[in-house]
């Protein structure tokens, strides 16, 4: 009699793979796998980890948008993430993004009314 766990790992799982190489441009693929197939066996599937050279340590992974490891064990419908670095920090890109519009075009008092307070 086998027991509930080796029925799970047996049975095919539908996994979906998504990756982002550029910016505006989204690969998403998916895939079935048998039970208890790791993420590296999913990259492995796609041909993936070839394609966009995904042995470098810069490049994160998750599961619906959950920190994973090339060793996490994934289960039936989950979703893996491939991350690729930043190219700039956010918070500079906006801080240079509100220099370039000026105080008086951007925010949340960007329009006013004729006559109206400043802040109003």
């Amino acid at each position: 009699m086998m027991n509930a766990i080796a029925l799970a790992t047996n049975r095919p799982m539908s996994i979906t793979l998504v990756f982002a190489p550029t910016a505006r441009e989204v690969v998403e693929e998916s895939i079935e796998l048998p039970g208890g197939s790791t993420v590296l066996q999913a990259l492995l599937a796609t041909g993936w980890r070839d394609r966009f050279q995904l042995d470098r340590t810069d490049v994160e992974l998750g599961i619906w948008n959950r920190k994973a490891t090339l060793t996490t064990v994934l289960r039936d419908q989950d979703r893996v993430e491939v991350y690729r670095p930043l190219q700039v920090d956010p918070k500079v890109a906006r801080r240079e993004r509100f220099g370039q519009q000026g105080a008086k075009r951007a925010g949340l008092f960007a329009t006013r009314r004729p006559g109206a307070k400043s802040g109003y």
